[in-house]
């Protein structure tokens, strides 16, 4: 007599009564497997398709009903032990398309299981290349692509994430694919999430669309880099990617969580222990303060409310200014330069940090970070101005600190006699000011700092200690 396998035979009636379920609605069940590059499965991966979720179970496998023209893709959340699935060096392989037109869609993945542990890892955040036509991506491509290389071969030794944090091109479309061959083949595993200029403008956003059939302003996005809201593991770090931008069409939108996206982060963070580190990053910044800064998402304490049990690290873009700030004791923003700067304008961003990037180094607990200037040596933390330089300064020395947080010391020599700390003050650097030839914009940077040095002093120098202890020192001739 024949052994009748239980558990298939559970399997089987339980996606026969989910199809028979879901029929009626015109809806879909996916079913699938994860298994190992041997054929093992993988239990307890989450899998999700931008609103349900579920985990694979003993046998890897999952079952999920959805709705493919609202969440026309499942995906995965890779774990730690097993290898980011990429396709010449940009993430893929972790989602895949669901089609429409069947009742029941098969979706298998397969990933590779690491051969150790990683507890160190490189995690690069690259905020609004933004794009709009070839001139601008001749700039990315020939400045900070090979500069991103050459920190990537710097630091080859290590695994390195990159993350592009939003306004990839700038309403352009057309620029998706070229971009992504830009990125490609860097010795990182490059990932990317949605600004306000990746969503195409003749739509309004999914959650705004009545009748996705006929177009959604994440379409494009969708076609070319996968799902908006996303996660990953690497190490003890749980990595998210999500969308906070709602976009009405025609290069309108809020910078807010949708009910959908915070419903989507609230079931993902379910799956990661309290008190691990959370690495959030998302286009619009959350917590600036400074008084002319704007950008922040609307609704960024109803973030903060899910984020405070864990250790988070939150990475921005958007406002092409530079700011740092602690909106909660276990929450940290870093709201970088972008790497066009003030829009290709020229070599600085609005508050005067130069076009760059932020590298960030995790060994198991400890994060550390230093922002690399497009360029320029990674010890180029600062610019110095001497009297005369700075417009509204006339008489002082003045720093621009652009990575600067409160747990910064600055203090200044004059003729190597220790004169104390600089002074901080807020103003629009002169940097940026010259660039676009005098043309002002009203906003103030508050990483600045000033000194008066005296009338028959010789020089000045400046040293700059950061959080981590590491010393930046800079001097000039007066």
């Amino acid at each position: 007599m024949k052994k009748i396998n239980f558990r298939n035979t559970l399997f089987a009636a339980v996606l026969l009564f989910q199809l028979n379920a879901v029929a009626a609605f015109g809806q879909t069940v996916v079913k699938g497997s994860v298994k190992d590059n041997t054929g093992k499965p993988v239990s307890g991966v989450v899998v999700t398709d931008g609103a349900h979720f579920k985990t694979t179970d003993a046998q890897g496998n999952y079952v999920l009903n959805t709705d493919p023209a609202r969440y026309p893709m499942v995906y995965i959340s890779t774990p730690a032990a097993y290898e980011l699935p990429s396709k010449e060096g940009v993430a893929d392989g972790f989602y895949q398309y669901l089609d429409a037109g069947k009742s029941e869609n098969q979706c298998d993945f397969v990933l590779t299981k690491r051969q150790k542990p990683v507890d160190e890892f490189v995690y690069i955040a690259i905020s609004d290349p933004q794009v709009r036509n070839e001139k601008q991506l001749d700039r990315f491509r020939t400045e900070t692509v090979p500069d991103l290389k050459q920190t990537a071969d710097s630091l080859k030794n290590f695994e390195i994430i990159g993350m592009g944090l939003g306004d990839l091109v700038w309403d352009a479309m057309n620029l998706y694919t070229p971009y992504r061959q830009a990125v490609s083949n860097l010795g990182m595993t490059m990932f990317q999430l949605m600004g306000n200029h990746d969503f195409n403008l003749l739509y309004k956003s999914m959650t705004q669309t009545d009748h996705p059939a006929d177009g959604y302003g994440e379409q494009n996005y969708y076609q070319s880099f996968g799902p908006a809201n996303y996660s990953f593991n690497i190490g003890k770090v749980h990595v998210i990617a999500m969308k906070d931008i709602d976009y009405d069409g025609n290069k309108k939108y809020t910078e807010r969580f949708t009910p959908e996206d915070l419903d989507w982060l609230r079931k993902d963070l379910s799956y990661v222990p309290k008190g691990n580190i959370v690495f959030l990053n998302v286009h619009a910044p959350v917590a600036n303060n400074t008084v002319s800064a704007g950008g922040n998402a609307r609704n960024a304490n109803a973030l903060f409310q899910l984020l405070r049990p864990y250790q988070v690290h939150i990475f921005s873009g958007h406002t092409h200014f530079y700011e740092n700030q602690l909106p909660a004791p276990t929450i940290y923003e870093h709201n970088i330069g972008a790497a066009c700067g003030a829009w290709w304008a020229g070599h600085v961003n609005r508050c005067g940090a130069p076009n760059g990037y932020l590298v960030v180094q995790v060994k198991g607990d400890d994060v550390k970070w230093r922002y690399k200037a497009t360029g320029c040596s990674p010890d180029y933390q600062f610019r110095l101005y001497q009297p005369g330089e700075f417009e509204s300064q006339k008489d002082y020395v003045v720093a621009n600190i652009w990575d600067w947080d409160w747990t910064y010391t600055v203090n200044w020599y004059e003729d190597g006699v220790l004169k104390g700390a600089m002074q901080a003050f807020d103003d629009e650097d002169q940097d940026y000011i010259n660039m676009v030839k005098g043309k002002k914009t009203g906003y103030h940077t508050r990483h600045l700092f000033r000194a008066q040095p005296s009338k028959d002093a010789k020089s000045v120098k400046v040293v700059v200690k950061n959080r981590f202890g590491e010393i930046f020192t800079e001097e000039i001739k007066l």
